[in-house]
């Protein structure tokens, strides 16, 4: 594959700078209060009914048929080898937010699972005591001081907001879907297709409450800010912050349902 070419790489870097001015810009007023900022919400209903439409007649049908179908044993190996494949993400965001001792451990933990759980397939690092974490580079900003911005719905990705989106394009390079050769691009986008479907089969359960909600929309936006505001502080949330009084919606931050 060729290297990318200056202008690209200036691009990329334009496009993480200017995604972080306007996230701190549009922050400032927000900054002070947990009150979702929303300022974009027509144009996101749009994205949220575009992508609710693929999510009820593709995506999560084939959730369901792959829960239906494959035993959960092998479920949880499909699952175990995405988280560590996705874990140098962990790992190099951990170590961006100084938390050197939790980069150390998940570091052994990823080269424990790749070389003894046989890819990631087995998960021998918990058993012996190096639990799984989870980091981003949007919550690495959030630890910087970096505001949220405004909420966001992106095409197909889903729930989002102006950090959280730079994040991910800071992220990608890091992720096994991305600099890949156009040899490996089909390989690759039929493991990103099984990646999503697993990730949309482990939140099923919480349909029953996204289509009963009175506004769909609302429920998942809340839902979605709640998570992120609890993993950027590390689950210590302040006792009276009435924001988020539990983080009971884990997984809500990956769903694509809308």
């Amino acid at each position: 594959m060729r290297a990318p070419g200056r202008t690209a790489v200036r691009k990329f870097f334009l496009t993480v700078g200017l995604a972080l001015a306007v996230a701190g810009c549009a922050s400032q007023n927000a900054a002070m209060t947990t009150e979702p900022y929303d300022p974009w919400q027509p144009v996101n209903r749009v994205f949220f009914r575009f992508n609710d439409l693929g999510d009820r007649y593709l995506l999560r049908p084939m959730a369901v048929g792959y829960k239906r179908s494959l035993p959960d044993q092998l479920r949880a190996g499909v699952r175990n080898v995405f988280s560590n494949l996705l874990y140098p993400v962990t790992i190099a965001n951990q170590f961006l937010q100084g938390k050197f001792r939790e980069s150390g451990r998940d570091g052994a933990r990823f080269l424990l699972n790749s070389i003894v759980g046989l890819g990631g397939f087995f998960d021998p690092a918990t058993r012996v005591g190096l639990a799984e974490n989870d980091e981003d580079f949007g919550q690495t900003l959030a630890v910087w001081g970096v505001g949220n911005g405004p909420f966001v719905v992106l095409p197909v990705f889903g729930p989002s907001t102006v950090r959280g989106t730079a994040g991910m394009v800071v992220d990608a390079p890091l992720s096994p879907f991305i600099g890949i050769t156009d040899g490996e691009l089909n390989l690759a986008l039929g493991a990103w297709v099984i990646y999503q479907v697993d990730r949309r089969s482990r939140i099923l359960d919480l349909d029953a409450q996204i289509f009963e909600a009175y506004d769909p929309y609302i429920f998942v936006r809340d839902a979605y800010l709640q998570n992120r505001r609890y993993r950027a502080l590390d689950g210590n949330v302040p006792e009276d912050d009435s924001y988020l009084e539990e983080a009971e919606l884990d997984e809500a931050d990956e769903a694509p349902v809308e």
